[in-house]
């Protein structure tokens, strides 16, 4: 028998499992009528559950994918260059280019991709992307090589034993600190919208700034995340009245075609991991931080100067 494990993070609660076993454990729509008709294929913290089942965070789902080719068909592989930071037996980190995206949306969608060009690297048809950037954001992604390795750094993440930072552009210099608010995600038009006080249907963010230098208008903000929600950093500071140059959901228009910025100018920078337990196949990263030495975002924003 083989299982697929997931960990339900805080920004997918009140997900469809039929989403998440979708997205997120990369199961094509076709092999999941098969599964959804074989008792106890799906469970959802141990239980059997339907993929209509609405999942909260920190459930467990478990998926048998014994008949699963070990191929993934939405994955072309793909020659591209990759700028691999860490690697082992179990687990890839790596920086990803703004403008690319991770997985493809569709079969006949996405020449080139993350997972495509990882796969072509590893030569092996499965890879899986434990966290996920947007198309336009460049940084760090992290993938499982293992089914082991994605349960286990999905706990990593679940039980807050690493810490994000970002470098972000903004137009407008947003306040220094710990920025509380509330969010919620309007999964229609996939756009959030953030308030300043708690209401139905929206869930805490917690954001940090710093300040790193400002040019003009223009400001250098590393961003660190205490919660990880769909589009947190770009609405959140849009909220604070400093939103991210490039942006075309959140950001300014008239000055995201002034200065020629096409996508949201922000890099996920790093990652620093705290005492792993000795049982988690990833307990050799306890402690360490990965971090892009001179993200391309440094240049765009000396750039601003020219302009």
């Amino acid at each position: 028998m083989r299982l697929l494990t997931y960990t339900v993070a805080p920004e997918q609660e009140g997900w469809p499992l039929r989403r998440l076993l979708r997205q997120e454990l990369r199961i094509s729509g076709s092999f999941l009528s098969r599964l959804k008709w074989r008792p106890g294929a799906i469970l959802l913290n141990g239980q059997p559950a339907t993929v209509a089942a609405l999942v909260r965070a920190g459930d467990t789902v478990t998926a048998d994918v014994s008949d699963l080719p070990g191929d993934n068909p939405h994955i072309r592989p793909v020659d591209y260059p990759l700028d691999i930071l860490w690697e082992d037996q179990d687990l890839l980190i790596l920086n990803k280019p703004a403008g690319i995206a991770i997985h493809p949306a569709a079969l006949t969608e996405e020449t080139v991709t993350v997972a495509g060009a990882v796969c072509r690297y590893l030569g092996q048809g499965s890879f899986h992307c434990v966290n996920r950037l947007d198309r336009g954001t460049e940084g760090l992604v992290v993938g499982a090589k293992t089914y082991a390795a994605l349960r286990d750094m999905n706990a990593v993440i679940r039980d807050d034993l690493v810490r994000k930072e970002y470098l972000t552009i903004t137009f407008g210099v947003p306040a220094a600190g710990r920025h509380v608010a509330y969010l919620r995600h309007d999964a229609k038009n996939n756009k959030v919208k953030v308030q300043a006080e708690p209401g139905e249907g929206f869930k805490q963010i917690i954001t940090d700034v710093t300040v790193e230098r400002t040019e003009g208008p223009f400001a250098l903000c590393r961003i660190g995340l205490v919660t990880g929600r769909t589009h947190q950093i770009r609405a959140h500071l849009a909220f604070l009245g400093a939103p991210v140059l490039g942006d075309i959901k959140y950001g300014n228009r008239k000055w995201n075609e002034k200065t020629g910025f096409k996508t949201q100018a922000l890099c996920a920078v790093s990652l620093t991991f705290a005492q792993l337990p000795p049982e988690n196949t990833l307990c050799a990263l306890s402690g360490k931080t990965i971090r892009l030495e001179h993200p391309a975002i440094l240049d765009k924003f000396a750039s601003l100067a020219r302009k």
